[in-house]
Formats: C-alpha cells, structure tokens, sequence
C-alpha cells in the first residue's frame, strides 16, 4: 500500500523510500497485465510469486478497479492494500512459505486478512501440506474474506480442504490454530506471519509464535502517535536469534481493538 486515494475516507496512505514513483506504474487493464507490470519493475522476483499472483484474480477481491496499483476501501475501516504492497510482502516471507525438507507443510498467519486477497495468494505457495489462517477481529470482515475466497473454484477447493482457514481474534495476540488433518503435529506456531495492520510495538507474543526459522512481516508504529510508521523483516534462525530490517516507511490502519 504505498500510495492511495487521500480524499477517500479510511484508506490510509503509503509510501515507500525508495523508487516511489515505480509503483503508479504497475496498473493494468486486467490481472495478467498488472503482474506483469509489477514482474518488469522487479516488484515481483520470484517465478513462483508471479504464479501465484497470475492464479488469483484481484477482480475477486477488489470492489472496484481491482487492477489499479493502489489500495481501495472494503468497508468497517479497513482497505485492501495495493497490489505492489502485497508483491512485496510475498516476496518477502517467500523462503519461509514454499514447501522445504525441514518445513514440508508451511504454516501461515495473516493477521488483518480483510479481503482476504494475500490469504488466498499465500494458499497459492504453501503446497498441498501447508495451512494458511486469515485473522481478523471484526466478524464481518472474517466473513467478507472467506466469501471473496469462494468465488473462484480453485478458491473453494481451498476453504473445503482445509488448506484456508479464516478466524475471529485480536491480532496482537497472535493464533493457536491446530494442524490440518492427517498432518503432523509440528507444534502451533508459525512458520511465516504476515501483519497487515501497524503495531504500536513487535509484540512479545507474536514473537513467540513464530517458528525457528520463521518470519514475521509486520508495519510498526516509529512514534508514540502512530504518524509515522516502517514495515519490518522479522527473521528467527534456527537457533532462535532475531534479526530484525527496516524495509521501508508506510502508512497502515492500527492494529487495535475493533471499532466500535
């Protein structure tokens, strides 16, 4: 969500240091084109990311000009990022949710699901074993995601494998969701968390949830007041350190209490 419309209500506004003015590009006139638009400005890397993006259709997710590169109010105060913002977080958390001899059934937070969009594109990368939650804490919006996920057959293939779940819970408190069935334990934490609204801090309790290795992509508030704010790369190796990279400035809804 780099950038957005700043006279429509609640769609909050992004922007990235760097090569800012790339991502007004990335619009196109249909799904194809708009990821090939973000392939060719490199906001996309990874083959199997632009797959992903290819299989599922912004139009379904989207309520209106779903393959304009800006992030779109969906209702109850939240938005949709912009395309280029989701690239981004694929490619960022991608070695963590893509099937691997010692994760072969990645399992996948997406706190803040909304639309339900990235949920779905994740689903697209964990392969036939992995698990993605979506977590929202308004009902409605739990509802509106799973919804949009059933639009497409590949999308409700999904949701009745199990392989797509979506929850009603407080982020910030992350999610203990048991593993699909037939699968091994493996334990409840995770090995990719995905946070789509900013934190006022890195919460202990996400931390701990995530898996070593694993990694967390979350916006976090820079000041007391939340004006300014930076999405961070989270990394837990496999003996459990943490490293943490500021990758760029934004501008998110708060992960907070519902509104009321």
């Amino acid at each position: 969500m780099l950038f957005a419309n700043l006279f429509e209500p609640f769609v909050s506004f992004h922007w990235h240091r760097h090569n800012y003015n790339m991502a007004w590009r990335c619009s196109g006139g249909s799904n194809e084109q708009l990821v090939e638009n973000m392939w060719q400005s490199k906001l996309i890397t990874h083959a199997r990311a632009k797959e992903a993006f290819l299989k599922v259709d912004r139009a379904h997710y989207a309520p209106h000009a779903p393959y304009e590169d800006s992030p779109q109010y969906i209702g109850h105060e939240a938005t949709i990022s912009a395309p280029h913002m989701h690239a981004m977080a694929i490619e960022n958390v991608l070695p963590f949710v893509t099937p691997s001899e010692t994760s072969p059934a990645p399992r996948v937070l997406d706190i803040g699901s909304g639309s339900g969009y990235l949920t779905h594109l994740l689903a697209e990368l964990v392969g036939e074993r992995g698990l993605v939650v979506g977590l929202e804490h308004i009902p409605a919006l739990r509802q509106i995601g799973e919804d949009n996920v059933r639009k497409s057959t590949e999308g409700m293939k999904l949701l009745d494998s199990g392989k797509v779940r979506f929850r009603v819970g407080d982020g910030r408190l992350g999610l203990k969701e048991p593993a699909r069935h037939g699968e091994e334990a493996g334990g409840e934490n995770w090995d990719a968390i995905h946070v789509g609204a900013s934190a006022k801090e890195l919460h202990q309790t996400l931390l701990d949830q995530l898996k070593a290795p694993g990694c967390m992509f979350i916006p976090i508030d820079d000041d007391e007041g939340g004006v300014m704010q930076s999405v961070w790369r989270i990394t837990k190796d496999k003996e459990g350190k943490v490293t943490k990279k500021n990758i760029c400035g934004v501008r998110y809804v708060k992960l907070t209490d519902p509104p009321a």
